[in-house]
C-alpha cells in the first residue's frame, strides 16, 4: 500500500463458541460498518474500486492459527483485501464462575482496518 487513507478500529467478541474467527469478523465488521466513504472511488487510481488496497490487523487470544483469514476477508466487499494475525486479544471467563473453575470463555478480538492505494 502506497497511500494509506484510513485507519478504523474496533473489536469483537465471541461470547461462549470460544472462535476466534467468528470474533474477528465482528471486530472487522465494527471497525468499518458504521463508515461511509462516498468519494473514496474518486481519490483511487483509475476510479476504480479495484484498486482499493485493504489490511486488516487482528489480535487475537490463543492460538492464532485457528482465524480463517478467508472468512474475515469476506467481510470486505472491495478491493485487494490482507489480512495479519497477531497474539493479543483477551479470553476472559464469561460466566459467573471463578477464573480457576470456568472453560466456558468469551474470547475478544482487537481489528485495526487500514485503507489506502
Amino acid at each position: 500500500m502506497n497511500t494509506l487513507l484510513f485507519i478504523q478500529t474496533g473489536y469483537g467478541i465471541d461470547l461462549h463458541g470460544k472462535d476466534v474467527t467468528k470474533a474477528s469478523i465482528r471486530a472487522v465488521e465494527n471497525a468499518v460498518l458504521s463508515n461511509s466513504i462516498p468519494g473514496i472511488k474518486e481519490v483511487l487510481p483509475d476510479k476504480d474500486l479495484d484498486r482499493l488496497k485493504v489490511n486488516i490487523k487482528l489480535a487475537v487470544p490463543g492460538d492464532k492459527d485457528q482465524v480463517d483469514v478467508e472468512k474475515v476477508k469476506t467481510v470486505l466487499p472491495f478491493g485487494s483485501v490482507s489480512v495479519e494475525v497477531r497474539e493479543g486479544g483477551m479470553a476472559t471467563r464469561s460466566a459467573n464462575e471463578s477464573e480457576e473453575t470456568n472453560t466456558d470463555h468469551m474470547y475478544i478480538v482487537n481489528a485495526a482496518v487500514e485503507t489506502g492505494y
